[in-house]
């Protein structure tokens, strides 16, 4: 695994410092998926489980629309996945179909991610969306998606330890 990850500020401003943890995480799952071929990306964690890397990036880059697109500008926008098999609320991308790929999955989440940080990059953290009823911050936006990355991270690891024993970093 080369990927280099982006160390986070240790004292820096408040967005600064979320925007570098937001970024590690971020780093930290393309470092998981790192020098495995597909059909290893596709190798379920155990059973029953059928959660892969390959569905980890998938499901990231429709939580970065969701999030980033979809609540904080409102933009009415579809899933990138077929949606058909999830439940209401779930941001989806798990399920792989055949056609699946880790570069083409890999591609669109990094166009999400760099359609995020467009869509954020003039707002205040203070700024709001309206999300379930109320208002979200950016503040929390990033937050929850800082906690969203680590929980998947923390799965990726699991899940590289079963494919080939490598773990950690």
């Amino acid at each position: 695994m080369t990927t280099k990850r982006p160390v986070p500020p240790m004292n820096d401003d408040e967005r600064t410092t979320l925007e570098g943890w937001l970024d590690f995480y971020r780093a930290t799952l393309a470092q998981k998926c790192g020098g495995l071929d597909d059909e290893q990306l596709r190798t379920a964690s155990t059973e029953p489980s059928t959660l892969t890397l390959l569905g980890l990036v998938q499901h990231l880059a429709e939580v970065e629309r969701n999030w980033f697109r979809r609540v904080l500008l409102g933009e009415q926008i579809g899933p990138i996945y077929d949606s058909s098999s999830r439940p209401v609320g779930h941001d989806g991308g798990f399920e792989l179909a055949e056609e699946s790929s880790y570069r083409r999955a890999e591609e669109i989440r990094q166009n999400e991610i760099t359609r995020a940080r467009e869509n954020c990059a003039t707002r205040e953290l203070s700024d709001t969306s309206s999300f379930g009823g109320g208002d979200v911050s950016l503040r929390w936006i990033y937050t929850h998606m800082i906690a969203e990355y680590a929980r998947h991270c923390g799965h990726a690891d699991l899940i590289r330890e079963r494919i080939d024993g490598v773990t950690g970093v």
